[in-house]
This record gives structure tokens, C-alpha cells and sequence, in this order.
């Protein structure tokens, strides 16, 4: 009997037919393999153009340059927003920026990644220097056919206003000075866009922080701003419009571009252990507290890198309690009776505002307790809008008065 070779025998087999699934799966992995394929030789296409420029020693020391300029025009922004003036003098000593009013106006308007405060911060720095730079940053508004509510929307989300009143005043003379060079007409003279910007400001305040439980109505705004445009009174549909505007939507207040918050907590006044009385619950905890910045921070641990609690200083008071429990206490409380305005995080992490109507902490000893004190009275900062409002009032009555 003869025999069959294996291999005869299998190419004598009919073809195997897959099942249409396989198939289809087959085509499509032979689809995906000429994708590929042609990817690849675009890509070696690609890099035979670049390189030459690779090779090229020119080109290369070129790209180095711009690498460790980046790497150092990088630096000074974190110097910056750390210390505004280091970070500029950085920038200005490593060839990166002209030590001109324009260019670092632009820098400060433009440049990504700034932090809101530190601008604010340099903005309103007296040195001559300072106020050129601060000309040229508010130039760059264009606050042209804007009503006002409008233009300090644009100019108050550009940097964080500081808290000196002095740095406040020249910020916003500069930008009243501006609105009305851009809307010629408006108003009789800076001084009356200077004073109603103040007052549109503590409108927003009033209308929209929960603890202002009596809201300004219309007719108390336009009673409040009655004489202030030389003497005479803005029309009153202008105020209304303005008026419909901040109760319709508060002012947006610009968060800290590239500001880690441990920034914050870098040179504080003071810092160190006390005991906390609960809001709530009535116990007494252990946190680690940071005054800067006229606020006081605390936290669980030293080692936190964000607060659990925040309790912004403006317009509280200090003093000594004594306390039967407890030794060497002092409170923080608002002496016109309010709740305090301050924020804590809870477990979840969701932010929500305090329920303390006084804040009472212990120190550990008395000296302690004294040193906190004085420390936290220093940073206590009071409103400084309504003693700039006042001021320039008096200049504007005295003024008609004289031409009277």
C-alpha cells in the first residue's frame, strides 16, 4: 500500500475557512499594521528633516540658550510671587526684562502664572518707579463705552487690591484718572469717579457678604452718593443701572495664580501652639496657628500644608478673658456684636463659613498669651475704604465751597 507524505497530504486539504468574526478581526489587525507602518515612515521622514539641525552647532548652542532662559525667566516668576521686587530685580539683573515702566506693566498684565497679591503689592509701591509702572499697567485697560461697575469689573480681576489704604488710594486714583480719560463727559472730575468706585465697591460688600444683615437699598445708594459730582448729583439712572449691576451679579475676586499656599505661611509674625474653643462643640483642641497677612491660619499640625481654619483680622478686636477652666486666655471678637467672618474646612474637605461669635484661645503661659496679643493687634486692620470715601468728600465740599 503506498503512503501518503504528511506534506502531500496537507496541501492536498482544502483551505480552512475562519469564522467571520476572526476574519474580521484578522483584516482589521492587518489594517492597523499598514497604519503603523505608514506612521513609522512619516516619522523617519520627519526626524531625517530635523536632523541636520540637530548636528547643526549653531542651532544647538541656540536651543541651549533658550532652555536655560526659560529655566531662569521660570525662577524669577517664583521669586516673584514669594517677594515682588526680589522677583523683578531677577528678572531685570539676568537680561529678562527691562527695568522700563512699559515692559514690566506688561509683564505684571500679561504674563501667566502670577500671583494676584504680589502685583497688587508692587502696584502700589510709592517709589516713583513704582507709580510710572503703575500708569502703564491701568494704560492698558481699555475702559472705553464701559459704564463704571463695567471697568472695575476688568481692572479689579487684573490683581488683588492690597490692604494699606495708601496703596488703595493711589490705585484708585490712578484708575479713576483712566476711566475718565477713556470716557471723557461722564463725570465733572476724577474725584467723583474716584469717590463712586468706593462706593460701588461697598455696595458690592454690603449686598453680598452674609453677615451685612442690613442690605443697602436703592434709595439709600443714591441718597449716599448725592452732591459728590461737584457739588451737583449724578443722574439717577445711572445709579440705578449700576445699582441693578452689583446686586445682579458681586464682583469676582481673581484667585492666586501660582501661589502655593505654603507662600503664604513663608515669613509669618508669628506662629506657634494654643488651645481652640469649638465653635459647636464646646472643647477645647490643640492647633498650630500662623498670623500673616492680617489673618490668622490654623492647623491640626505643624506639618499641614493647608489650614483648617482662617480668621481674616479686619475690623476685630483682642483682649484678655479669664476663664475658671482655663489659664492665660484671650479672645478675638467683633465689637460691634457680629459674626465673625471666617471660614474653616470640614472632614470631606468642603469649605464652609465659621459660626464663631468670638474666637477664645489659650496660650500656654502668660507671656505667651501677652506676646500673641500685641502680635495680633498690630496685624488687626481696620476698613480703609470709607476714611479714603471721607477724605475725598471733604475735598469735593471744599472745593465748591471756594468757587462759592
Amino acid at each position: 500500500m503506498a503512503v501518503r507524505r504528511k506534506d502531500s497530504f496537507l496541501w492536498g486539504r482544502a483551505p480552512l475557512k475562519l469564522p467571520k468574526s476572526e476574519k474580521k478581526q484578522g483584516d482589521n489587525l492587518k489594517t492597523r499594521k499598514f497604519e503603523l507602518l505608514d506612521d513609522i515612515q512619516k516619522l523617519r521622514l520627519e526626524i531625517s528633516h530635523v536632523m541636520p539641525d540637530i548636528h547643526n552647532p549653531e542651532l544647538k548652542q541656540k536651543s541651549i540658550k533658550n532652555s536655560v532662559r526659560n529655566r531662569r525667566f521660570l525662577r524669577g516668576k517664583k521669586k516673584f510671587n514669594m517677594d515682588p521686587n526680589l522677583g523683578i530685580h531677577y528678572l531685570v539683573e539676568n537680561g529678562l526684562l527691562e527695568w522700563e515702566a512699559e515692559p514690566v506693566a506688561e509683564f505684571l498684565y500679561k504674563e501667566e502664572g502670577l500671583n494676584k497679591t504680589a502685583i497688587g503689592n508692587f502696584l502700589g509701591e510709592r517709589e516713583e518707579m513704582h507709580l510710572e509702572v503703575l500708569k502703564s499697567f491701568v494704560d492698558l485697560h481699555e475702559f472705553s463705552d464701559l459704564n463704571l461697575v463695567q471697568a472695575l469689573r476688568q481692572f479689579l480681576w487684573s490683581f488683588r487690591l492690597p490692604g494699606e489704604a495708601q496703596k488703595i488710594d493711589r490705585m484708585m486714583e490712578a484708575f479713576a484718572t483712566r476711566y475718565c480719560d477713556c470716557n471723557p463727559g461722564v463725570f465733572q472730575s476724577t474725584d467723583t469717579c474716584y469717590i463712586l468706585s468706593f462706593a460701588i465697591i461697598m455696595l458690592n460688600t454690603s449686598l453680598h457678604n452674609p453677615n451685612v444683615k442690613d442690605k443697602p437699598s436703592l434709595q439709600r445708594f443714591v441718597s449716599m452718593n448725592r452732591g459728590i459730582n461737584n457739588g451737583e448729583d449724578l443722574p439717577i439712572e445711572l445709579l440705578t443701572k449700576l445699582y441693578a449691576s452689583i446686586r445682579s451679579e458681586p464682583f469676582k475676586i481673581p484667585e492666586d495664580d501660582g501661589n502655593d499656599l505654603t507662600l503664604t505661611f513663608f515669613n509669618p509674625d508669628r506662629e506657634g501652639w494654643l488651645l481652640k474653643m469649638g465653635g459647636r462643640i464646646k472643647t477645647w483642641k490643640r492647633r498650630w496657628f500662623i498670623l500673616t497677612d492680617s489673618c490668622l491660619y490654623y492647623f491640626e499640625y505643624t506639618t499641614d500644608k493647608d489650614p483648617i481654619g482662617i480668621i481674616p483680622l479686619e475690623n476685630l478686636s483682642i483682649r484678655q478673658l479669664h476663664d475658671s477652666n482655663k489659664q492665660y486666655c484671650l479672645e478675638l471678637y467683633n465689637p460691634k456684636g457680629q459674626k465673625i467672618k471666617a471660614c474653616k474646612t470640614e472632614n470631606k474637605g468642603r469649605v464652609v463659613q465659621g459660626k464663631h461669635q468670638s474666637y477664645k484661645l489659650s496660650a500656654a503661659t502668660a507671656e505667651e498669651r501677652d506676646d500673641w496679643i500685641d502680635a495680633i493687634r498690630a496685624s488687626i486692620t481696620k476698613d480703609p475704604f470709607y476714611d479714603l470715601v471721607s477724605l475725598r468728600k471733604r475735598k469735593v465740599t471744599s472745593n465748591v465751597s471756594s468757587k462759592d
